[in-house]
């Protein structure tokens, strides 16, 4: 084993500062909820289609139907929204730190 080569990698590592990666994380970590603002918009969509197809094979279906698919749809945008709120505190985190 070449110990000064360990050492000379140890050096290395040792010299990235951990508020650098703890911002990177944290960026990136808001991108990743961004991209989860958009999600919740595919079920939504997939949920109205299925509910209008549905209503179209049983009318007599259509109150159910249209009850239980605004309350999915709700479900499905308060997780919309959650994801935006943990992206904004991330980049807002992310944002103040030095680096």
């Amino acid at each position: 084993m070449d110990h000064q080569l360990i050492a000379q990698a140890g050096a290395v590592a040792g010299g990235i500062d951990g508020t650098v990666v703890l911002k990177s994380a944290a960026l990136f970590g808001a991108a990743l909820g961004a991209v989860g603002v958009g999600i919740p918009g595919i079920g939504i969509g997939i949920a109205a289609s299925k509910a209008l197809e549905g209503m179209a094979r049983q009318p007599e279906m259509q109150g159910k139907l249209l009850i239980n698919g605004i309350i999915f749809a709700a479900l499905m945008e308060a997780l919309g929204l959650f994801a935006f709120l943990i992206a904004l505190l991330l980049f807002q985190y992310g944002s103040k730190l030095p680096g």
